[in-house]
């Protein structure tokens, strides 16, 4: 622990496992407080097992292992109220909020985008493009009001980098928050407040390691190849994701903002 985020205070969505608890633990690990949400429970079009409640507890534990305080609920990242609650206590009781990582996301593999039906992409869209904006929505006039400048980080995907087949959906959520990341970047820079996007080439998670993407895979031998990257490793680290989300929240990245960083093993190259 270097304390680069001593004393601030970060927002996650999708905390309860994979990417969100290593963001939760590496934050608190550099000194931050941490207010964490997941839905914890199925959603009816994600065709593998999601975060359960007893995820979020783990999520909890590892971070109170830290020394650094929690507030972790079950909240759907598409319920604007439950979010604005979550923001609220956090104020009440933490006094300011500093960081925000809009991290929650599904995904899966379909035929082909005209095939895609509209409760797949009403979930994909509300869950990933919606659920970004509705964190944000709600934990931004609180960064204000503290004054305190901040950094928000988006998780977008390196399938904004190059066209991936059967993922039209993700795509294009995944899209979508560019694009609000680049108006965020400008509208909230005379706060000091910045705002940048990452974009991870596949993490060894739950995600994308689950029966769903291993029989796809397997079913269409040629798909492996769209997941190729340049260094010589099938999948990165969700720590790896972290750790460059913990730079850009620090005062190292302090003029930063208004990026796409990749953090892909050079997946975009090949």
């Amino acid at each position: 622990m270097t304390g680069r985020l001593r004393g601030k205070v970060a927002l996650i969505s999708g905390a309860a496992r994979g990417q969100g608890r290593s963001h939760a633990v590496r934050l608190a690990e550099e000194g931050a407080d941490i207010l964490a949400f997941d839905l914890c429970r199925q959603l009816d079009t994600v065709e593998y097992p999601m975060a359960e409640p007893e995820d979020l507890d783990e999520t909890a534990r590892q971070v109170e292992k830290t020394g650094q305080r929690i507030i972790a609920v079950e909240a759907d990242v598409r319920d604007s109220a439950a979010i604005r609650a979550l923001v609220e206590d956090g104020m009440e009781r933490f006094g300011r909020l500093d960081v925000v990582c809009a991290n929650a996301a599904v995904t899966g593999f379909v035929p082909n985008t005209w095939s895609i039906t509209d409760e797949q992409w009403d979930t994909m869209i509300g869950v990933n493009l919606t659920g970004a904006f509705t964190t944000l929505r709600a934990a931004i006039p609180a960064m204000i009001e503290a004054g305190n400048g901040g950094a928000i980080v988006i998780t977008s995907s390196s399938a904004t980098l190059k066209g991936m087949v059967n993922l039209g959906h993700y795509s294009a959520a995944k899209h979508g928050v560019v694009g609000l990341m680049t108006t965020l970047s400008n509208e909230l820079a005379p706060h000091f407040i910045r705002v940048n996007t990452v974009h991870p080439t596949g993490v060894n998670t739950p995600f994308i390691n689950n029966d769903h993407i291993r029989g796809f895979i397997e079913a269409n031998p040629s798909w492996g190849s769209n997941m190729a990257n340049a260094l010589p490793v099938e999948q990165i680290e969700p720590v790896d994701v972290s750790n460059a989300i913990v730079w850009l929240a620090s005062d190292e990245a302090r003029y930063v903002t208004g990026v796409t960083l990749p953090v892909d093993a050079g997946f975009r190259q090949c």
